[in-house]
């Protein structure tokens, strides 16, 4: 076993943030990164389910007047992929902040109920409620893993006129959580290929 190999648990839990229609809406957004990103989402869930490890669905129901997240809007709605992979999930979270952690139902009470202590983040967007979910995982000494690849975002502006694009933002995540200890940052094709079968 190498010092770089990963090991997935029997009952790591891929959490699959804020796959949403909403995010489809490129003039609400702007420019993406990542086109790729929804394929790789989907054949970890493809893998997790079919090894029977737990999915865990996480969608954003924005309270912010006119957005396409709000639970009222289209948007709110889970991509078709994800759609058509739901009913086999294990837990079904909604939220309204970045965090899956404060979600409906709660889900460190839901991993603590049954021993799970490794978490797969993934979804939208890579620098926003991954990003908070994977650092909030850390804090509470779980075991992150963060495919950067199965995650996207978008340009962002900041202060001062300032302006990030998303490939980045996406850089500083990694940087952030890799080198900030709050997760290990990889790929898909590293976590299919140590996940076998459960």
């Amino acid at each position: 076993m190498t010092e770089n190999a990963i090991e997935i648990a029997p009952d790591s839990a891929l959490i699959v943030i804020d796959v949403q229609k909403g995010f489809d809406e490129a003039s609400f957004w702007g420019p993406r990164n990542n086109p790729e990103a929804e394929d790789n989402i989907a054949a970890l869930m493809d893998a997790w389910q079919e090894s029977g490890r737990p999915v865990v669905l996480v969608r954003h129901a924005s309270l912010r007047p006119g957005s396409v997240l709000a639970a009222d809007h289209p948007g709110y709605a889970f991509k078709d992929f994800v759609a058509e992979r739901t009913g086999q999930e294990s837990l079904l979270i909604t939220k309204t902040v970045n965090s899956a952690f404060y979600g409906t139902p709660d889900l460190a009470d839901w991993l603590e109920d049954r021993g799970i202590r490794q978490l797969v983040v993934v979804g939208i967007q890579t620098n926003m409620c991954v990003e908070t979910t994977a650092r909030m995982g850390g804090n509470l000494g779980y075991e992150v893993l963060v495919p950067l690849d199965a995650t996207h975002t978008f340009d962002l502006a900041g202060p001062e006129g300032r302006a990030l694009t998303a490939d980045q933002l996406a850089a500083a995540t990694a940087v952030n959580l890799h080198g900030g200890g709050f997760a290990r940052v990889t790929t898909t094709a590293g976590l299919l290929a140590a996940a076998g079968p459960a």
